[in-house]
């Protein structure tokens, strides 16, 4: 039987972009711009069970923003762009001043483009420990917070959920927030789009590995996932390209030949017979990654890292957590 050729990605706002108006029942999206239409700031909202069979996603808010001042040196906008994500982040949460929280940092700190999460929880400011030795040093600005990398099954030989739900048992937070490396389905997205929603994360789904799901149901309590798409998919490239190359050969081809009428009617199962073909004998299990994805790396994690710490420690500035980290 053929397939349907589908390219991957873990963005929500790129699956509300393929669904045609028909289709969008159920789906709310709601766009800002700030700095000169530099920064836009996406909300889509999965409404019910109608908009979650549409997109394969769960009910819920994902909120994307997307910039190309991420991947560049710009400290002074990597600053707003931090101020407007820990205001949504917050927006999320419900958290009262004694609130733990479990900050978790998943993926593959050996594979630069998967090391996201283990980096950002470098630079987690953690106090639970502060918090239940010497409560007197700690003020209303700071919550209770603990951080963990669990790495990946290849490492540990445990499952990232198993591992999660054990500590969870333990610690009693009251909410975790999961950083994760994402896939996206447009290059030109890849390292430039952070994105922020209340349903969880399946560790490994970008990759096509996906693993045990971290969320409300599983765990019994709020589960936030932050994810960057560093990586793209080599079959998305590759139907990229096939796309532009039979829109420019059927502009020069006179309409009504047999050519003319070969390309515009190639469907989805043609598209898909021939992506494969190509990319034999890497059976699609091939990801790209730009090249300057160290560099990137460590914006991203400063980005995101500041911006859970001012989310989470109330009345803490950008300056003051980092004389800590």
């Amino acid at each position: 039987m053929k397939k349907i050729f589908s390219v991957r990605t873990d963005l929500a706002l790129e699956i509300a972009e393929s669904l045609s108006k028909d289709r969008q029942e159920g789906i709310e999206v709601i766009s800002e711009e700030f700095n000169d239409d530099k920064i836009t700031v996406t909300t889509v909202k999965i409404k019910d069970k109608k908009g979650e069979a549409e997109t394969g996603k769960p009910v819920g808010t994902y909120i994307t923003l997307e910039s190309p001042y991420i991947k560049e040196n710009e400290i002074s906008k990597h600053e707003e762009i931090i101020k407007i994500l820990s205001e949504k982040l917050g927006s999320l949460t419900d958290l009262k001043k004694d609130s733990v929280i479990l900050v978790v940092g998943l993926g593959n700190w050996n594979v630069t483009p998967d090391a996201l999460g283990p980096r950002v929880i470098s630079k987690i400011l953690v106090t639970r420990h502060i918090s239940s030795e010497i409560p007197e040093d700690i003020d209303e600005n700071v919550r209770s917070v603990a951080a963990v990398s669990p790495g990946v099954m290849g490492i540990t030989g445990i499952e990232t959920g198993e591992i999660i739900m054990g500590i969870t048992g333990k610690i009693k937070p009251d909410l975790i927030i999961a950083i994760d490396a994402l896939a996206a389905r447009k290059a030109s997205r890849i390292n430039s789009t952070i994105q922020i929603a209340d349903t969880g994360v399946c560790p490994g789904s970008g990759v096509g590995n996906k693993r045990m799901e971290l969320s409300k149901k599983t765990l019994g309590i709020p589960v936030i996932a932050i994810g960057v798409p560093t990586v793209v998919d080599a079959a998305t490239l590759v139907s990229d390209t096939l796309d532009s190359i039979l829109d420019e050969l059927i502009e020069q081809t006179s309409k009504g030949t047999a050519l003319y009428q070969l390309l515009a009617n190639m469907t989805g199962e043609d598209k898909y017979e021939l992506i494969t073909r190509i990319l034999n004998p890497c059976e699609e299990n091939l990801f790209v990654t730009p090249k300057e994805v160290d560099a990137v790396i460590d914006r991203l994690t400063n980005i995101i890292s500041n911006t859970i710490n001012i989310a989470l420690h109330p009345g803490i500035s950008k300056a003051d957590i980092n004389k800590y980290i």
